[in-house]
């Protein structure tokens, strides 16, 4: 039972850890970013408009950063264990650090790892369809990821996400202070005026005292929400004028596997992104759809096995709604038969009106108006594939799901990978 094995073994687990490392939390000033997507950007754009005020620390999915030096917090880890987490906290101590932001998940949240900690600031980004393999229901999803707001003594919630009323509700109960940011509706902050680019994104910010305007190097409408969430915690955190606030948002680049591009000669768009929820996958498709209305999109993706089984099919009909062919392939299929996790994307697909094709048959797609998808369930052949036969000059491939991770699991053991390495090894074989 996951309730007892959380008492008796992840929490003891948190404490000792707390004890060997002199509980470290207790001299920072925290900041938690929960969410279903975007955490990693949210809490890493945290981070560096802090730091550039005062010395800040980071843990997140991708990385862990104290001092400008990076370390590894371990593969397909959102939420470090206690021993590496406070063990991290308690260096940051050491060097003088004064904040500590921390990506954080439901599954952390739920195991006590982040026990001893009560955060300043905590932020949450959005909760959509996910983990539900863990959490069973939505509601104890939720309240997973309402933890952290629970343990914190601000507050800063998503007006515009479809959890907002609930949250809302329990925060009230709780008597939690709290602030909301929205896009669309009225809020303690606002972003009005958005002007979207193909490379960067322009609006203005607006709260209870002022307004201004920034520019980003972010793209898409969901990378305004992450900004919106990030600047309100920093205004609530320190006391930066809103230009330091625009100058450090203009020189902050994505995290790693975020909307990352990879040149090339050869006349390809290819971006590597982490998205791998319904949520996250159609807003990536969506804004680059937006971006490139002209180009043909080619979506590559999975899902990996032990998570939320529901979304496979949920995937594949977003997918067949954005893009033009997709090339389904494997996502850390550990246990699971990747043949089968990919027949149930298919069905989301099938149900978008795209129709299968084997590989040698990739000859139809040319200049041809229907949409196609394709099943290649080794993920290195799956992107030479795409690179070096289905797409042709001019066309955009979006590889989806594994972003910065340094591993794929088959079975119970990981293997190196590298999204950005696989593909420069296809582009190495088409020239």
């Amino acid at each position: 039972m996951q309730w007892f094995k959380n008492t008796f073994k992840h929490l003891p687990l948190a404490i000792i850890a707390n004890i060997i490392n002199g509980f470290p939390a207790k001299k920072l000033v925290t900041t938690g970013v929960v969410g279903t997507d975007g955490k990693t950007t949210t809490s890493t754009l945290i981070y560096h408009l802090l730091n550039s005020k005062e010395k800040t620390g980071l843990v997140s999915t991708v990385e862990a950063k104290i001092e400008n030096k990076i370390y590894p917090t371990g593969s397909h880890v959102t939420s470090p264990n206690p021993f590496v987490l406070f063990k991290f906290l308690k260096f940051m101590v050491e060097k003088g650090i004064k904040q500590a932001v921390l990506e954080t998940t439901s599954h952390g949240l739920d195991q006590h790892r982040f026990w001893g900690i009560k955060f300043d600031i905590g932020v949450l980004t959005n909760i959509t369809h996910e983990h539900l393999d863990y959490h069973k229901t939505y509601t104890k999803y939720l309240s997973a990821k309402y933890t952290l707001l629970k343990n914190s003594k601000i507050a800063i919630i998503n007006k515009d996400d479809q959890s907002y009323e609930e949250i809302e509700k329990k925060i009230i109960s709780d008597n939690i202070k709290f602030v909301t940011y929205s896009i669309k509706q009225k809020a303690d902050y606002m972003a009005k005026n958005i002007k979207y680019g193909q490379n960067s994104t322009t609006f203005t910010i607006i709260n209870s005292d002022s307004q201004f305007q920034v520019t980003t190097n972010l793209i898409g409408e969901y990378n305004v929400y992450n900004c919106l969430a990030a600047i309100a915690a920093v205004k609530l955190n320190l006391r930066q004028s809103n230009k330091e606030i625009a100058n450090s948002l203009l020189s902050f680049n994505p995290p790693k596997g975020r909307m990352e591009y990879v040149k090339n000669n050869k006349g390809l768009t290819l971006i590597i992104d982490f998205a791998h929820t319904p949520n996250a996958l159609e807003q990536v498709l969506k804004t680059i759809k937006n971006n490139y209305p002209d180009k043909k999109i080619i979506a590559l993706f999975g899902s990996a096995a032990k998570r939320d089984i529901e979304k496979r099919p949920m995937m594949g009909k977003i997918a067949a709604d954005y893009a033009d062919n997709i090339v389904l392939t494997s996502e850390d299929p550990r246990k699971e038969n990747p043949e089968k996790i990919i027949e149930q994307i298919a069905k989301g697909s099938i149900k978008g009106g795209m129709e299968k094709l084997n590989t040698d048959e990739y000859q139809k797609v040319k200049n041809n108006k229907r949409k196609y998808f394709f099943s290649i369930t080794d993920r290195q052949e799956a992107i030479s594939f795409t690179i070096r036969k289905l797409a042709d000059k001019g066309d955009l491939i979006v590889f989806l799901g594994k972003g910065h991770e340094d591993s794929i699991c088959y079975g119970n053991k990981e293997y190196p990978w590298s999204e950005r390495q696989a593909i420069e090894i296809a582009l190495e074989e088409k020239a």
